[in-house]
């Protein structure tokens, strides 16, 4: 059980920290700050803060604390741009096609709420694993309404890139998203496709673009693996 606590607020604190909300400089809760809001023992809020130093994302300072440190190369994957437009200027992007797009009912509980055109409409769904040179550092799955996609299944992306087809093909533009951000740990499936342990602290987004069409939206489901790259908002 001990072990369980530690894993939940070390993924916490890590996602955090990646995602901004603590930034470099900022002092962490103390010891006994983080033991009585998360109902934890000291001994294992300490093993998460160890946990944590270890790997570069604090240092412990005497008479002061843990203090956020900026030691991982971070990427700007919470921008708006898309993956090949953050990542291509300094690493070689590359992304694979997991499943292919498909025409499907929506999942039962999805993530956002759905209105009644987009239920009775249903969703054109894929999904894709992205790499960082030779890092797979995103897993997503896209859903988009199955209204006005035409041929969306049958051709491939134009360039890759999701963006660029739904402006090209389908003159529907990206403009702006909404986002959830949470810690998770990875299951089983997960873990493969990342090459890592199951358990592995994972950063977990929901997103909800809104387009140009004011009645249109396209949803996302991403998994982040930042063992080797912070993520961040930077555009």
């Amino acid at each position: 059980m001990e072990t369980a606590h530690y894993q939940k607020l070390y993924a916490l604190l890590k996602s955090q920290i990646q995602v901004g909300n603590y930034k470099e400089g900022d002092l962490l809760p103390s010891e006994n700050e983080l033991s009585a809001t998360h109902k934890i023992a000291r001994m294992t809020v300490r093993r998460a803060l160890q946990e944590l130093a270890g790997e570069g994302y604090i240092r412990k300072v005497k008479g002061k604390g843990s203090i956020v440190s900026a030691t991982r190369q971070s990427l700007g994957l919470l921008s708006f741009k898309g993956f090949s437009e953050v990542v291509g200027a300094e690493h070689e992007a590359r992304t694979v096609m997991l499943r292919s797009p498909i025409a499907i009912a929506w999942p039962d509980r999805f993530f956002y709420k759905l209105d009644k055109r987009e239920i009775k409409a249903g969703c054109v769904t894929f999904e894709r694993i992205r790499y960082v040179d030779q890092d797979p550092v995103l897993l997503e799955c896209s859903y988009l309404p199955n209204f006005g996609l035409q041929d969306f299944c049958e051709k491939p992306l134009l360039d890759g890139s999701l963006f660029k087809t739904l402006s090209v093909r389908h003159q529907i533009d990206i403009l702006s998203f909404e986002q959830d951000i949470r810690a998770v740990l990875a299951d089983e499936s997960t873990a493969r496709h990342f090459e890592i342990k199951p358990m592995t602290p994972l950063v977990q987004i929901y997103r909800r673009y809104h387009t140009s069409l004011s009645d249109y939206h396209v949803y996302s489901l991403t998994f982040c693996n930042t063992e080797k790259y912070t993520i961040s908002n930077y555009q």
